[in-house]
This record gives structure tokens, C-alpha cells and sequence, in this order.
């Protein structure tokens, strides 16, 4: 393969959109958390002074929105006076509605099981609804994702752990980060460049910035990877006092590439945040990853993309695809053949495989679902290497 530069980004907890996801697994985890058979897809929107949170739910427990809400603000960081976004002072607006009966019908009774007779009991759980979902692993990294995405992550983490810990007293929650690798045959070789965005106290000057975010976020996190020839860009638009939802609306949903591979594979355009793992979107995606994961971790490809498609209300996949762009050690359709084999693909598989009816969604809302080392992450598990290995002989 020839000479490429690849780019991924990520942003902070603070970032609006991300405050907007945060809200909605927020929500979720606590409905989860006394109801786990609750059906939720709950969308947040923020602004200045205001947080609008919408959607449709079905549960036989309650949760105050407004104090979860107003908990996640809080612990984000917009405690303080002047930014315009106050965890105290900001309008909370529910407009929650109970799920489609229809929608819930489909959900509840999967087609294969609507003729009366005794199925299978992974067969009684239809799909949320029709789409597409990909997942994606590949070996530039021990985390098996790719190197950008996974750097520009850490830097935005770092960026928040540093704030949170008060050692840069100036900075504030908004941030973002964006790094270029340089590629050659394959192989990540060299940062050529690395943007930072921190949002910041009026005070603090942009040659203060350029040093101290340097030296506090950048050289540690992309260590070996810098050399005298990287470009480093720290707060490149000048002045980021102005941030947050003050700055721009947030909606769930928006930093949906973020939240899977940074760019790398393919997208099937669904969000995760806010929704329980009936919808496919969510757990499909991560059954996804898994998948391409034990394929990478077997060294049976250096990259493998699965990508999955449902009908809503039918339990089993319309179809399963693999692809290894070339890297395979068999052929393709030998390695889709051994992985319908060993794993199974219905909604109520799926959850059962990764337990998935527990209040675990939260941590994921920033800084990626895929390739995380901070938190549990049981789609992110190898452990079905072997089953693969002697699936295809």
C-alpha cells in the first residue's frame, strides 16, 4: 500500500454533544438500574441555559430526568459561574413518551415465534429496528483499533483528567483533539500531526497555553509517535473562552464516528447513546467489534469489518458479510462461513452473551466504545480465538 496520511478526532465530556450523550445514557443507566427489561431511546438537546430531553420510553419504574440531568452537568464540570451552561441554572425540559405500541409489539414477539408454537428462546426478541451495523478491529494497536482514533481518545482524556485533577487551574470542559498519522504499507509509522483544543479561563494566555498543554497532555499521551518533524497546533482558532452548549447546541447522536473507529471501516449511521440494547444500533454494533476482534486476535486478517443487517421485529440478521481487505490468512467467505458458525447474532443472544441489561452505559458516552482500557467492556473480550482458529481448519 502507498504513503497515506489518516485523521481521526475526538472531544471532551464538556463538548455540547457529547453532554447531550452523557445525559441520555444517564437516563438509561437509571431506568436500567430498577427496570432491566426497560425499552429505551431517549435523544437529549442542549443550548444555552436549557436541556430538552425527548424520546420514547416503556418501563414499569420511574426516573427523576431533571436530578439526573442535573448530576451529569455537574460532574462534567459546568459548576462554576460565567460559563454560561450551569448545572443549577438551566431549564430542564422532559418530553418522554411511552414507546410505539407497535414498535414494543415488534420488539416483544419476534416473527419467527408468532405462529403459537415452542421456538427457541433467543428467537422470542425481535430486532428494534431495520439498519445496518458495522464493526471494525485491525493490528496497529494492542487494543486492536486504529492508531488515530485510539491516540486522538487519550489525548481528550488526558485533556479532562488533567482539568479535573486542577493542575492547569484555567482550563474548562469544552476540548477537542485531532491526530494524522503517517501510514506506509500499512503500518502506522510517525504523528505527523496532532491538533489540541482546550477550552480556557479569559485570562490565560495563548503562549501559556502552547507550552503548558504540551508538556501536561501531548507529550505524554502520544510519547514515541512525536518527532522534530510533527506538527503541533494548540488552540489554532486563537481565544476558547466561549464553549460548551454557550457556545453551540449539543444533540445526541452527532459524534457517532467518535464514538466507533474515528473514520476507519464503515458506519451504518445509527447512534448508541440512549438506547437499550434491543436496538440493534447499540448491542448489533458491539456484537460487531467483537467479532472483528477474535478475527484480528486469531491473526486470521490484520483488519476484518463485519457488517450486519435486520429487519425490525425479526430476531435473526437479514444477512452477515465480512471483509478483510485483502489482509485475510483464508478467504473471505471461509471466514464469514466459521463465523456464522460460532456466533449467534439475535438481539436476545447478543444481550445474554454480554450481559447487557445492566446500568453499564454512561462511561461509553465519551471517549469511544471500542478499544477502551479505563472501563469493562465485555464485547472488547478475546475469547473466542480458538473456536475460530479451528472453524476454519
Amino acid at each position: 500500500m502507498p504513503k497515506r496520511f489518516l485523521t481521526s478526532e475526538s472531544v471532551t465530556e464538556g463538548h455540547p454533544d457529547k453532554v447531550a450523550d452523557r445525559i441520555s445514557d444517564a437516563i438509561l443507566d437509571a431506568l436500567l438500574q430498577e427496570d432491566p427489561n426497560a425499552h429505551v431511546a431517549c435523544e437529549t438537546f442542549v443550548t444555552t441555559g436549557l436541556v430538552l430531553v425527548g424520546g420514547e420510553i416503556s418501563t414499569t419504574s420511574y426516573v427523576d430526568v431533571d436530578a439526573v440531568t442535573r448530576r451529569v452537568i455537574r460532574e462534567i464540570g459546568y459548576d462554576e459561574p460565567g460559563l454560561g451552561f450551569h448545572h443549577q441554572d438551566c431549564a430542564v425540559i422532559s418530553t418522554i413518551k411511552e414507546q410505539s405500541s407497535d414498535i414494543a409489539a415488534a420488539v416483544g414477539t419476534a416473527m419467527e415465534a408468532r405462529d403459537g408454537q415452542p421456538h427457541d428462546p433467543y428467537d422470542t426478541v425481535g430486532a428494534g429496528d431495520q439498519g445496518i451495523m458495522f464493526g471494525f478491529a485491525c493490528a496497529d494497536t494492542a487494543e486492536l483499533m486504529p492508531l488515530p482514533i485510539l491516540l486522538a481518545h487519550r489525548l481528550t482524556q488526558r485533556l479532562t483528567e488533567v482539568r479535573k485533577l486542577g493542575a492547569l487551574t484555567y482550563l474548562r470542559p469544552d476540548g477537542k483533539s485531532q491526530v494524522t498519522v503517517d501510514y506506509e504499507n500499512g503500518t502506522p509509522l510517525r504523528v505527523n500531526t496532532v491538533l489540541l483544543a482546550a477550552q480556557h479561563a479569559p485570562d490565560a494566555d495563548q503562549a501559556t497555553l502552547q507550552r503548558e498543554l504540551t508538556e501536561a497532555v501531548i507529550d505524554p499521551v502520544l510519547g514515541r509517535w512525536l518527532d522534530d518533524d510533527t506538527l503541533v497546533l494548540v488552540n489554532s482558532s486563537g481565544r476558547f473562552v466561549i464553549g460548551g452548549p454557550a457556545s453551540d447546541t449539543g444533540m445526541t447522536g452527532r459524534k457517532i464516528i467518535a464514538d466507533t473507529y474515528g473514520g476507519f471501516g464503515s458506519h451504518g449511521g445509527g447512534a448508541f447513546s440512549g438506547k437499550d440494547p434491543t436496538k440493534v444500533d447499540r448491542s448489533a454494533s458491539y456484537m460487531a467489534r467483537y467479532v472483528a476482534k477474535n478475527i484480528v486476535a486469531a491473526e486470521l486478517a490484520r483488519e476484518a469489518e463485519l457488517q450486519l443487517a435486520y429487519a425490525i421485529g425479526r430476531a435473526a440478521p437479514l444477512a452477515v458479510n465480512v471483509n478483510t481487505n485483502g489482509t485475510g490468512a483464508v478467504p473471505d467467505e471461509q471466514l464469514r462461513d466459521a463465523v456464522i458458525e460460532i456466533f449467534d447474532f439475535r438481539p436476545a443472544a447478543i444481550i445474554e452473551t454480554f450481559d447487557l441489561l445492566r446500568p453499564i452505559y454512561e462511561p461509553f458516552s465519551a471517549y469511544g466504545h471500542f478499544g477502551r482500557s479505563d472501563v469493562a467492556a465485555p464485547w472488547e473480550e478475546t475469547n473466542r480465538v480458538e473456536n475460530l482458529k479451528r472453524a476454519v481448519g
